[in-house]
């Protein structure tokens, strides 16, 4: 969501605050400032709208300092304005916060009354002045921010400058990630390891409940009592081509074709290539203990639970318990002593689903984390971590992170189902050879661009689309939906094809475009049928299935995409590929932002 990048250095700080922002910028954001410390004090500038904005009116009204904070906004309390843009000030406390202030208007109303002038709509605001009041009673900086700390109701990401104290920049964490840099020329903070990638040689994840109080040569970590932490960086993996586009037009385009490479990697980090079967790594207890699993997301990472559903439950006999992750925990749900809980998201830092793991941690279960980042707070929490080694992730709408989870997810179900005796070893052989092979079989398909943006023609101008799939496509009907809807800004609903007659087929006349997803799977007659009462109400199909699927659908379809046949299991694979570029095929027609979708951010770290 929000970017936080900050620095204490040697070397004058505004370039390094924009080159962090820069790298942030992915994760969507609606304006942006920084502020440092120089001989005239607390200075800052913001601006409303892209970093150019903020480029620009540096370049008329020149900031720079040695030490500073920057940040990049996605508009929650207040619009996405110059003076809601962050960093908030004082005259004597400058702040940058990710997170949400849930007792703000408790804060503002006490401050105002104690004569603090708000110019803000922002709940982010309030942090600022509160620090300032304690200050101003003689507090230390330290005493004054844990004092601050302590009343705020929420979660937070901060880093915070004091006039007085030029020589030290303070962080603190509660719920929302921050990540400390360690460089040749000082120290770097950031929201996101990607921007540290350029200028930190190791990093710090701050743990929940710390506060970091940094020098340019020095470092000292706190915890909530004010007790002195331990100081362990680690050495930073360089992700320098994730910043590239590789000569793609856009990093989702670039990332949806690394997908085969994706592929590739997960299923051979979880499948002993040598030995011929899967193993996955330092499960303890073993997967046999477990007689249900419960899966816990959002968004796309959720239609990949989905997508599981029906592979360990058919692969492995285990029953199978989905969950939107912001509803879970307030449900209350019993929890069974004898079950896992599985929580997917590409960050790591998914708010919701944080949430919802530490209910489940409460309640006694077994966490499990499926995540990317392996750093991350979701990993660092869970009992077991399953890396999806996707790489870093730019385009907000999540293309290969999804390929990634979905293979990981067939490993686990294979896994689960080798524990239970239900995976034989013929059947494990026959799994590894189509694996061995498949990642060609995407390249080909992904060779196909000209044919789908054809297709993208005929959604283009629409609406509204439904998309429909039966068994596993369901699930890529949802996740074909979601795509439209994210980058090309076309209402889009998914259905089960079975459930026609139970309301969507009202919906289908000669302006409606029905994206059909048709595998050769057990489901294929049943599905061919319902795309027949869908053309026979003057829908226009657009058919994604096998060669004879188009040849036997050809008078109902106004265009379709015959697929290579796969071994079964690997099919969600191959044919989520066809949906994603149809959505971005689509946005391009539509001249959309591909890369920074309206309203939307990366990593969704408040509720």
């Amino acid at each position: 969501m929000c970017g936080i990048f900050a620095t204490i250095n040697t070397q004058p700080v505004t370039p390094s605050l924009l080159s962090g922002l820069a790298l942030l910028s992915y994760r969507g954001y609606d304006s942006a400032g920084i502020a440092v410390i120089n001989q005239n004090g607390l200075v800052r500038q913001r601006a409303q709208g892209k970093l150019e904005n903020l480029s620009l009116q540096l370049e008329q009204e020149p900031v720079d300092g040695f030490i500073g904070i920057a940040h990049t906004r996605w508009a929650t309390h207040g619009l996405p304005t110059e003076r809601n843009a962050h960093p908030h000030m004082t005259n004597d406390v400058a702040v940058a916060h990710n997170g949400i202030v849930e007792n703000c208007n408790a804060l503002r109303a006490k401050l105002e009354a104690q004569g603090y002038v708000f110019e803000s709509e922002t709940d982010s605001e309030s942090i600022a002045h509160l620090i300032t009041f304690f200050y101003q009673q003689g507090m230390g900086c330290k005493a004054a921010l844990q004092k601050a700390l302590d009343q705020i109701e929420g979660s937070y990401g901060l880093v915070v400058l004091f006039k007085d104290h030029p020589d030290t920049l303070f962080a603190a964490r509660k719920g929302s990630p921050l990540i400390i840099g360690k460089g040749d020329t000082g120290y770097f903070v950031s929201s996101d390891e990607n921007a540290l990638s350029h200028q930190a040689q190791q990093v710090l994840h701050l743990n929940d409940g710390a506060i970091a109080c940094i020098q340019t040569t020095h470092l000292e970590l706190l915890d909530a009592q004010g007790l002195k932490l331990n100081v362990e960086f680690q050495t930073l993996e360089q992700q320098n081509n994730a910043a590239s586009k590789k000569g793609f037009q856009h990093y989702m385009l670039k990332e949806i074709h690394e997908q085969p490479d994706v592929f590739r990697r997960c299923w051979r980090h979880y499948f002993d290539s040598n030995a011929g079967h899967v193993q996955l790594p330092n499960i303890t207890p073993p997967l046999r203990n477990f007689s249900r699993l419960t899966i816990v997301a959002c968004g796309t990472s959720y239609f990949a639970g989905l997508t599981a559903k029906y592979w360990i439950e058919q692969i492995a006999g285990v029953p199978v318990d989905l969950d939107i992750a912001s509803e879970y925990r307030y449900r209350n749900a019993p929890v069974d002593a004898n079950s896992a809980a599985l929580f997917i998201s590409q960050s790591g830092e998914t708010a919701d689903t944080l949430a919802a793991m530490e209910y489940a941690k409460q309640q006694g279960q077994t966490c499990i984390a499926m995540v990317n980042v392996i750093n991350s707070t979701m990993a660092h929490e869970a009992d077991w971590v399953l890396p999806i080694l996707a790489g870093p992730e730019i385009g907000v709408a999540s293309t290969k992170a999804f390929m990634a989870q979905i293979t990981s997810l067939l490993m686990l179900a294979l896994a689960m189902a080798k524990d239970n005796n239900r995976l034989t070893a013929k059947i494990e052989q026959d799994i590894f050879e189509a694996l061995n092979t498949f990642d060609q079989q995407l390249k080909n398909v992904l060779a196909c661009d000209d044919d789908i943006r054809d297709l993208a023609h005929h959604l283009v101008d629409a609406k509204s689309a439904l998309f429909l799939g039966r068994g596993f496509a369901t699930a890529l009907a949802e996740e074909g939906a979601l795509k439209l809807k994210e980058i090309s800004y076309i209402h889009a609903e998914a259905y089960a094809a079975g459930e026609l007659k139970h309301g969507p087929l009202a919906l289908v006349d000669e302006n409606m475009p029905v994206i059909m997803i048709i595998p050769p799977d057990q489901l294929y007659s049943k599905n061919l049928s319902n795309l027949r009462e869908v053309a026979s109400r003057g829908g226009r199909i657009i058919l994604i299935s096998d060669a004879k699927g188009l040849e036997e659908s050809r008078e109902y379809i106004v265009g379709g995409l015959a697929l290579p046949n796969v071994h079964q299991w690997l099919q969600p694979m191959l044919y989520v590929i066809p949906l994603q570029l149809l959505a971005y095929q689509c946005a391009l027609l539509r001249g959309n932002d591909v890369d920074q979708p309206r309203n939307l951010a990366k990593s969704v770290t408040v509720e």
